[in-house]
């Protein structure tokens, strides 16, 4: 994690009356401290054909359907098709920027619409942040789990139910392991 997106998560906690250090655990874990992609600059998307399903379900077949990557050029692909079928489908099908949260959330952090959403996003990690501790806020259940340090609950609630057997298929560890790990070495700081 960069001193800067270190420090933008301090000044956004202040905003926030929340504790810095599990929050930046949260950041580092699930988004790996990226919100643009390094060698385009576009904000990081991850599109997601399940969702644009249920949000256009209409849409033909095409590029969209068939996306199961995390390759970015490939997933604007994906995006762009979509978004030639259905604009506001496919941006509220589509997880972006730091937290990777999903365009349909775009009500629930005071948003119009998911465009205006994207649009916030684009500005800066500064606002991806702000979005992050939003979405935390709206979200009793995670607020608590993240202030107990209570990991297994926040992976849970972020990932689902099923975030361990997801990481053993990507041999990957936990999430809630690597958030108490981050969290830990946050905590020296």
């Amino acid at each position: 994690m960069t001193k800067n997106l270190l420090q933008i998560i301090k000044d956004t906690a202040v905003s926030f009356n929340q504790d810095w250090e599990p929050a930046a655990a949260f950041i580092e874990v699930e988004s790996g401290g990226e919100g643009f992609d390094p060698k385009t600059g576009r904000i990081l998307i991850q599109f997601e054909p399940a969702w644009f399903r249920k949000q256009a379900p209409y849409a033909p077949s095409g590029a969209w359907s068939v996306n199961k990557v995390d390759v970015q050029r490939q997933e604007w692909f994906a995006f762009n098709d979509a978004w030639n079928k259905d604009k506001e489908a496919a941006l509220k099908s589509t997880s972006i920027g730091l937290g990777q949260i999903m365009g349909f959330h775009y009500k629930r952090l005071g948003y119009q619409t998911a465009g205006e959403m994207w649009d916030d996003a684009k500005k800066g990690l500064h606002r991806q942040v702000w979005q992050i501790f939003k979405f935390i806020e709206t979200d009793a259940r995670l607020q608590a789990a993240l202030q107990k340090k209570d990991w297994a609950t926040v992976a849970t609630i972020y990932n689902g139910p099923k975030f361990r057997e997801l990481a053993k298929k990507y041999g990957r560890v936990p999430y809630d392991i690597s958030m108490k790990e981050s969290y830990e070495k946050f905590k020296m700081l």
